[in-house]
């Protein structure tokens, strides 16, 4: 059996920068490792989250495109969320759902990764 010794997010980024900004405004914390213009590194109530920039022969393999994968947000306030997001360069989606598990609505990082804000 493979065991791990840890999992964790990694987004690739072009631009790069800006996607950090972002993400250090939305969790509202420093990075925790920072490399300048190639990687940065957020730990924040039990996520970590890495920002990478692609190497020039891996960018086309990092292009955005719509697919699986979320990065999912429980929130305190639905609609303080959405300010938020809209606030720091991202982009929300106007229809908010009701699903079993609550209200909920996509939103995206500058360059085009989904986030999923749910509310309880």
């Amino acid at each position: 059996m493979m065991r791990f010794t840890e999992i964790f997010v990694a987004i690739a980024a072009d631009p790069w920068l800006e996607v950090v900004n972002f993400y250090q405004a939305l969790l509202s914390c420093e990075p925790t490792t920072y490399s300048k213009n190639h990687y940065a590194e957020f730990q924040s109530d039990g996520l970590k989250l890495g920002i990478f920039q692609p190497s020039p022969q891996h960018r086309t393999e990092f292009a955005p495109a719509a697919g699986a994968l979320s990065l999912c947000l429980e929130v305190e306030n639905l609609e303080k969320a959405i300010a938020t997001i809209q606030t720091l360069g991202g982009t929300v989606q106007p229809d908010i759902t009701q699903a079993s598990h609550g209200r909920e609505c996509y939103a995206y990082d500058p360059v085009g990764n989904r986030l999923i804000l749910h509310q309880k």
